[in-house]
């Protein structure tokens, strides 16, 4: 009997103590898993996914296509290309040539032919009143591409596109010999034949005489 209050006391002392026990790891546990909550959205907002979870790659947003830049209106190329005229002219050096003016959907080809120089071509500027015509050779500028060689019937150009991201895409564009209109081969063979009927009209009337 001696024993038993010792015994009762040593009981109650160990119920205490595991009951604190039980106590603080619950107590451990619910703050570590708040600590762990507080801290997913921080590491999710940081790194944009949750680390937490299996590795997912993240997929960046496509960038925007670039689109073509617009060349300026023809006023604002020929006003250009008079002051590069005006500076070469002051600086004594060979002025650039006015096709540097024009694009390559401004002009069209209306004659071919073969010079000491090779071949050369005639193209007539379109949206020039009245219109204008130059000589062009094999490397010939344009404000937009530039002539890399003239064929059988038709001229090779290399063209530069300039998009809006600063970067150049270039393509080849072909433009054939234009097709002379009925009414100009109409004019034609009147020329021709009026300038064969006049050598035969001075060789009678000088025959008379």
């Amino acid at each position: 009997m001696k024993y038993t209050n010792p015994f009762r006391i040593f009981i109650s002392a160990a119920a205490i103590v595991c009951v604190v026990s039980v106590i603080s790891l619950t107590a451990y546990g619910q703050d570590k898993a708040e600590a762990k909550a507080s801290a997913t959205p921080a590491l999710e907002k940081s790194a944009g996914r949750d680390p937490f979870r299996k590795y997912e790659p993240v997929v960046k947003p496509p960038k925007g296509a670039a689109a073509r830049l617009e060349a300026p209106s023809i006023q604002v190329r020929i006003e250009r290309y008079r002051q590069l005229r005006a500076a070469a002219a002051s600086a004594h050096v060979a002025a650039p040539k006015p096709t540097t003016a024009l694009l390559l959907s401004e002009i069209q080809v209306t004659g071919i032919f073969r010079t000491p120089r090779g071949w050369s071509a005639m193209v007539e500027a379109m949206p020039l009143n009245p219109k204008l015509s130059y000589v062009i050779y094999p490397g010939e500028s344009f404000f937009d591409g530039q002539l890399v060689a003239i064929e059988e019937g038709r001229l090779v150009f290399r063209r530069d596109t300039v998009l809006t991201d600063g970067r150049r895409e270039k393509s080849v564009e072909v433009k054939p010999l234009r097709t002379p209109s009925p009414f100009e081969s109409l004019s034609a063979t009147k020329t021709s034949a009026a300038e064969t009927a006049a050598p035969e009209a001075a060789k009678q009337s000088s025959a008379k005489q």
